[in-house]
């Protein structure tokens, strides 16, 4: 279950648009103007609405092949259950899923009441069966209400944190009873949409959507809605619809992408997703370097650029040139992003 995240960029993004990037021929691949290019591939991010089924290993090897190049990371797993927004990054803007990782992240999900599974999930088998047929809808909103805003979640059994160097899902597959320890989420949203009674209502169908921070399991919300109203209760469909700045309007499935590669360029990710400072073309220069230059505007403030919550910074042309953290009366370099030596593709 992919990970949720922090606040978006303090300066309102412009629409941000997907650059086409035609296929014409194995080896061969266009770009659009004043692109980033590596190894004749366009440097930038896909926006892929990941298919059922697959993991997400499963779809950068997938965009590696469509890419060209081996140089493919994504900004946080979804589970081979869900499906939506899934963001890759290609060559050079692999080092922006760093700050993807940590963002808000939006859900729509179904949670079955009246069944537990070994994986809070559909995907594992049912434990406990408790009808439902006795919760009423205004208990399960009391539910929703207190799983709503900053709680301490305990993430499920199965899930990829590691427990003394091991997968915890590893150590469940191995008959081991596992307890992973609270950590603290945020819910920013959880709304309630519709109620629908299933198997002559001995189990309710929950359809919903969350909003949460980083690091927020789906299925353990249902989990914990389930106990809390007494029936147990699992996730039964996940669809992700938007990472951060990034939504499923965006996004592309893989069959649309094999036809066409839509990237979204560095530029255009950088300024969408973090707080944004032009550049005048001595600052450019001297940033280019690793120089530093005079801090922004919001230095000593709250909402000054640091080492995490970095600055967008851009040259006159609108080329991204560095991410900056302000220091003191100084701005410096957290990344830099050197114009490439490598010649566009024909």
């Amino acid at each position: 279950m992919a990970p949720c995240g922090v606040g978006l960029a303090a300066v309102a993004p412009p629409a941000v648009g997907l650059a086409a990037v035609a296929l014409p021929a194995v080896g061969r691949k266009s770009r659009a103007a004043g692109a980033d290019i590596l190894g004749g591939v366009l440097s930038g991010l896909v926006i892929v609405d990941k298919p059922q089924g697959w993991t997400s290993h499963d779809v950068v090897g997938r965009m590696r092949r469509l890419a060209g190049t081996r140089k493919v990371g994504h900004a946080g797993t979804l589970d081979p259950m869900a499906t939506g927004v899934l963001v890759l990054g290609i060559n050079k803007a692999t080092r922006l899923l760093t700050y993807i990782v940590g963002t808000s992240k939006t859900y729509t999900a179904t949670i079955r009441l009246g069944e537990s599974t070994v994986t809070d999930d559909a995907e594992g088998e049912v434990v406990s069966s408790q009808s439902a047929a006795a919760v009423t809808e205004e208990a399960i909103r009391a539910g929703v209400a207190a799983l709503t805003g900053d709680i301490q979640q305990v993430p499920s059994s199965v899930s990829a944190i590691k427990v003394n160097g091991e997968r915890a899902y590893a150590r469940v597959r191995s008959g081991e009873d596992v307890k992973l320890a609270a950590r603290p989420v945020t819910i920013h949203r959880f709304d309630v949409h519709a109620v629908r009674p299933e198997r002559d209502g001995a189990v309710l169908d929950v359809d919903v959507t969350v909003e949460c921070s980083s690091g927020t399991y789906i299925r353990a919300l249902a989990r914990d809605l389930g106990e809390a109203l007494g029936t147990g209760g699992h996730l039964t469909a996940l669809r992700r619809t938007q990472v951060g700045p990034y939504t499923l309007d965006q996004a592309r499935t893989l069959e649309q992408l094999a036809e066409e590669l839509e990237v979204l360029e560095m530029s255009q990710a950088a300024r969408a997703l973090m707080p944004n400072r032009e550049l005048s073309e001595d600052e450019a220069t001297e940033i280019s370097f690793g120089r530093r230059i005079a801090a922004g505007a919001g230095a000593g403030t709250p909402e000054a650029a640091t080492a995490d919550n970095p600055a967008a910074a851009f040259a006159p042309d609108g080329s991204l040139v560095a991410l900056l953290a302000d220091a003191g009366g100084y701005a410096k370099p957290v990344l830099v992003f050197a114009p490439s030596n490598e010649q566009p593709a024909t």
